[in-house]
This record gives structure tokens, C-alpha cells and sequence, in this order.
């Protein structure tokens, strides 16, 4: 264990996750960091299953973690309430759907002092959220580069040093961070960890990635909730972008031109024989990458049975997000509307 003498404040949102907290609270329980200078928030968005008293018997157990309510039920109050709440130099912000490693809060504090980071994280190592192949093939795809870009917490990294990054899943920041630029929007049901750390960035912050810090994360379990978790990322990521004022990464607009191009594919078909194979052309070649990447990964895992599913997980992931961002760009960009009520379940 590495030693240190700092008070980190952990929180930790949730809402309806009975099936995950359990983890994630023995996780946090077994970490290595020293209890006395521990203090855990767990801020549920009245969960109306068996969460609330998973959390309390926890509580009953253990001094150091507290349970709040948040009766606004999305993330970014509940966010709020465990920063304002947290007396720690530093605040850990974790996900319910995840398991932590047992040196997890040490390896962040001793990477923040070596690298003087606002903000520090580790990577995803996405697992499926139970033994179904489509809950396989959605672990796999939602850590894909091809299924999600390069955002560099969600791929292997394996073997390299500490990076600067534009984001990290989970970070542990300065205290003072909070103070110097607020507290997380309130409107981002969705997407509100990009737009502070954009924020922190614009206010010359640096994020720093750990390939060495692995957390165990688990992707959705079925086609429904994967389509709606892609769409309300693609739908806020509009506003994050009105809030910050820029577009916070370029990777963010491919699934929206991408839905676009399908939206006018018509249009390329009957307007000349030239743009029609121009379109055909395009589709041909975005199904050809997509069953190329599985193919790849079908051999990489030995796993023939996953091409039945990953063309369509793929295609899910793209066309979700990319008819949210079509949505968003109405309802934040063109009508103005304020967004504070829109509830965050898994």
C-alpha cells in the first residue's frame, strides 16, 4: 500500500442498481487506502428497488460511509450533493456499475502527486453485464475502436506511461478544482463529466489517464438500454457543447453525419445515377468496415457465434447516438430548451 496522509472524499450515484451496488460498495470496502482517512457518499436518486437498503447495510457497518438522498434522481444533483458534502482533499467520483480494484485509491493519489494532475483517472475494462451473447457482443463493441472512436479510457492501453487526455471515466480531482470553476451542470443528464473536464481544460486543467488503473465496468445488458444510453449521449452532447462554447472532441460528430448520409441516402439514389452509386457506395462501404471489424474480432476471441450479433450492436451504437445528436441540436441549439427533469436510469 502506498502511504499518504490525504483525506479522500469518495461519491458515488446511483439509482436502481441492486444488482450492481453490492460490488461496487465491497470494492470500495476493500480498497487499501486507510479507513481513518476515507469517507464514502453514496447519493441514491430514490431507487424504488432493493438499493437504498443494500446501501444501509452497509451504513449500519460502517462509520465512514453515509448515505444521502437525491430526490432530483439524476446524476449531475446527486454529483453536487456528494462534492458539497465531501470535507476529503480529494473527490473521487465512482459509478455504481463498476468494480474497483483493491489498490484503486492509493494508485490515484500517488499518480496525482507524481503528475500534479486536476484530474486522474483509469481505463474501462468493459464486461459484460451477464452470460447472454448479446450482453457479450455489447461488452465487446462498446469497447471497440471501430464501436466507439478513440476515446482512449475505453481501449487497452496496455504498457504505457501516464497521457494527458481530453477525459477519464471516474476521476479523482483537487478539491479546490470545484471551487476554482463550479460544480457539474445540472441540465447533463447525460454527458456531464465531458463538459466539466472540457470546463476544467478551458480553465487550464490537466487530465491525466493511468493505463494501469483498470476498472471493471459493466456495459448494458440488452439492445434496449444500449440504444437509449448511446441516444441520451448523443442527445446531450449539443449542450455540452453550447455550455463550453466548442465542440469538446471531433469523434463526436462521425455517428451524426453518418445518420445524416441515411436520412438523405433517398435523395442520392434519385437525384443522378452518379450520386446514387456515390450513396450506395458509402453504405456498401460503412457494412463492409463494420463486418470486417467483427470478423477481426471473431478471431481474436474465438468466438465465431459473435458475428450473428456485433454488425448489429455496432450499427445500434452509431445510429443511436446520431439520432440524439440530431435531437439535441433541436431542443438545446435551435429551441433553446432548459433540460433539468429528464431522469437517468439504467
Amino acid at each position: 500500500m502506498i502511504k499518504s496522509n490525504k483525506k479522500i472524499s469518495i461519491i458515488v450515484p446511483c439509482r436502481n442498481e441492486e444488482k450492481f451496488i453490492d460490488s461496487c460498495i465491497n470494492s470500495i470496502v476493500d480498497n487499501d487506502y486507510p479507513k481513518e482517512l476515507t469517507e464514502v457518499f453514496i447519493i441514491d436518486g430514490i431507487s424504488t428497488d432493493n438499493t437504498q437498503n443494500i446501501i444501509n447495510q452497509y451504513v449500519k457497518k460502517f462509520q465512514y460511509i453515509k448515505l444521502l438522498l437525491n430526490p432530483q434522481k439524476t446524476v449531475p444533483f446527486a454529483l453536487n450533493k456528494g462534492i458539497e458534502a465531501a470535507t476529503g482533499d480529494f473527490i473521487i467520483r465512482l459509478d455504481a456499475h463498476s468494480i474497483y480494484p483493491q489498490n484503486y485509491f492509493s494508485q490515484l493519489i500517488y499518480f496525482q502527486q507524481q503528475t500534479n494532475a486536476d484530474n486522474i483517472g483509469g481505463v474501462w475494462i468493459t464486461q459484460p453485464a451477464n452470460n447472454s451473447l448479446t450482453a457479450r457482443v455489447i461488452a465487446i463493441a462498446s469497447s471497440s475502436g471501430f464501436g466507439i472512436g478513440n476515446a482512449q479510457y475505453r481501449l487497452k492501453n496496455t504498457g504505457k506511461e501516464p497521457f494527458e487526455v481530453d477525459t477519464v471515466p471516474f476521476g479523482c480531482y483537487k478539491k479546490e478544482v470545484f471551487k476554482k470553476i463550479g460544480l457539474f451542470e445540472p441540465e447533463l443528464t447525460r454527458n456531464q463529466d465531458d463538459e466539466f473536464n472540457a470546463r476544467l481544460i478551458k480553465n487550464g486543467g490537466k487530465i491525466i489517464l493511468v493505463p494501469s488503473i483498470e476498472i471493471q465496468y459493466f456495459a448494458r445488458e440488452n439492445l434496449y438500454k444500449t440504444f437509449k444510453m448511446f441516444y441520451q449521449y448523443g442527445l446531450f452532447k449539443p449542450l455540452v457543447n453550447k455550455k463550453i462554447g466548442t465542440p469538446a472532441t471531433i469523434r463526436q460528430f462521425i455517428p451524426l453525419f453518418f445518420v445524416l448520409f441515411l436520412f438523405s441516402l433517398p435523395f442520392f439514389i434519385f437525384l443522378s445515377k452518379i450520386t446514387a452509386i456515390f450513396g450506395i457506395f458509402i453504405l456498401v462501404l460503412y457494412f463492409s468496415l463494420s463486418t470486417l471489424f467483427s470478423i477481426k474480432i471473431a478471431f481474436a476471441k474465438k468466438d465465431f457465434l459473435l458475428l450473428s450479433v456485433l454488425p448489429l450492436v455496432f450499427f445500434i451504437i452509431h445510429f443511436s447516438y446520431g439520432i440524439g445528436y440530431i435531437k439535441g441540436i433541436f431542443k438545446f441549439l435551435i429551441f433553446n430548451e432548459k433540460n433539468i427533469t429528464i431522469q437517468s436510469s439504467r
